[in-house]
C-alpha cells in the first residue's frame, strides 16, 4: 500500500508543479490592453485562467499533504 501512496504523492507533486508553472505563464502573458481595461469590464480570460490554475495548485497541494499524513500515520503502526 505504501508503494501506491508514494506513487500517488509523486503524481500529486508533479500536478502541483504543472499547475504552478501554467499559472505563472498565464500571469506573464497579461497584455497591455488587459492592464488598461476600463473598470467594471470583468475579469479577462487570462485572469480567469490564472485563477483556475492557482486553485488547481492549491487542491493538488492539499492532496499531497493528505497523502503524506496517511503515509506518516501508516508508518507509526
Amino acid at each position: 500500500m505504501n508503494t501506491v501512496l508514494v506513487i500517488a504523492l509523486i503524481l500529486a507533486m508533479g500536478a502541483t508543479l504543472f499547475a504552478l508553472i501554467r499559472g505563472i505563464i498565464s500571469f506573464l502573458q497579461v497584455t497591455k490592453e488587459e492592464l488598461n481595461a476600463p473598470e467594471g469590464s470583468g475579469p479577462s480570460p487570462s485572469r480567469l485562467k490564472q485563477n483556475k490554475m492557482m486553485l488547481n495548485r492549491v487542491l493538488f497541494q492539499a492532496a499531497a499533504i493528505i497523502i503524506v499524513a496517511i503515509l506518516l500515520l501508516s508508518k507509526g503502526n
